[in-house]
């Protein structure tokens, strides 16, 4: 049987309600949590507690990119901080050697909940970075 590597993670793409508004730098989906619930019954004969599955809570999704002239993300957030709160679907495209997608997940209901902008220094000569916390409802992985 031949051996298979596993993909590279620095090969991605970035779509917000199915548009590239730019490349990020970094991108972290977050964690899927779900909380055990635990109960007993008095007359179980196994002096333990069972568990069952309770709810399920998702990490914010972080994006980080380079700052550059592309304003569609401060939009984004500035329509949440204005009260309208527009929920998009984010997904993230993993891509082979051949930039053909490998695996891709999706991103439910997401919106901006915190905005960090660059810091500055006159001695640095790194790339301004930018990054923007995203809240959502779910994700799920929707291609293998």
């Amino acid at each position: 049987m031949a051996y298979v590597y596993p993909y590279k993670k620095h090969n991605y793409i970035v779509l917000i309600d199915s548009k590239e508004v730019g490349g990020f730098s970094e991108v972290n989906a977050g964690d899927i949590t779900i909380d055990p619930i635990e109960y007993r019954e008095g007359i179980h004969p196994v002096n333990t507690v069972l568990k069952q599955p309770g709810l399920v809570k998702y990490g914010n999704v972080t994006l980080k990119w380079g700052l550059a002239t592309a304003t569609e993300l401060m939009t984004w957030l500035q329509s949440t901080v204005d009260g309208t709160c527009e929920r998009k679907t984010i997904t993230i495209q993993l891509c082979d050697d051949l930039h053909k997608v490998v695996a891709e997940w999706e991103v439910i209901n997401a919106w901006p909940t915190k905005y960090t902008p660059t810091d500055f220094n006159a001695t640095s000569n790194e790339i301004a970075i930018e990054s923007v916390e995203l809240a959502h409802e779910g994700i799920k992985r929707i291609k293998p």
